[in-house]
């Protein structure tokens, strides 16, 4: 079966998670909420949106193979791991390296924290061999975040303004906050949705309201 060119991914259909000060929801297959049609992305196995309460949020716990991605929205999260412990602020991103194997924790800080997480697997060795941590300035005016065989740019719109989404094998395009307009694409997206596009050409989109993607290539 060929796999569909354009899949939108309502933001209401994304499984929710409800623990004490936290509130999480997954895009992907996760936890006790198996959707065996639902797995991956590419490389993606895990794009969850989480809000934390004050001093909530995930104790220490370890992980391999993988590369984490965290945007943070709003508020401030405190990363423990292997190079100890840095705030990230509101328009930050880190890339988290596990290597083999490392463990972290990340809990808001004195503020509610909203922040979006992306999981990429690191099968074939291309990243880093021991954990590694790095913390980054969101990308703005076209930079982006370089990873091997994937790209992570942050577009921000103002309400009106019109932008081109790029050709890749794979895009995956997040409404963090705003929408966009009905499109020949799909109907409006709001916030919490999602495009998945597979070997498509570059398309545009015009926001709503002033609006923030995040947008991944895979190639």
């Amino acid at each position: 079966m060929m796999p569909v060119s354009v899949e939108i991914r309502r933001g209401t259909g994304r499984s929710v998670e409800r623990e004490m000060g936290r509130l999480s929801r997954h895009s992907f297959s996760f936890g006790a909420t198996y959707d065996p049609d639902n797995l991956r992305f590419g490389p993606m196995v895990c794009h969850d949106d989480h809000l934390l309460g004050p001093g909530r949020g995930f104790d220490t716990h370890r992980h391999s193979n993988l590369v984490i991605v965290t945007h943070v929205v709003s508020g401030e999260l405190v990363h423990t791991g292997p190079t100890g412990s840095a705030v990230l602020g509101a328009g930050r991103v880190a890339v988290l390296r596990t290597g083999d194997g490392t463990e972290h924790s990340e809990v808001a800080g004195e503020r509610p924290t909203r922040f979006v997480q992306t999981w990429l697997t690191d099968e074939d060795g291309r990243g880093a061999d021991v954990a590694s941590y790095d913390v980054l300035d969101a990308p703005v005016d076209g930079a982006a975040v370089e990873l091997p065989g994937a790209r992570l740019t942050v577009v921000r719109l103002a309400d009106g303004e019109t932008g081109t989404l790029p050709a890749a094998p794979l895009l995956h395009v997040y409404v963090v906050r705003g929408a966009l307009l009905r499109s020949s694409l799909a109907e409006p997206l709001q916030e919490g949705d999602a495009f998945r596009f597979t070997d498509e050409p570059a398309h545009e989109v015009t926001a709503g309201v002033d609006t923030e993607l995040l947008v991944w290539a895979f190639a």
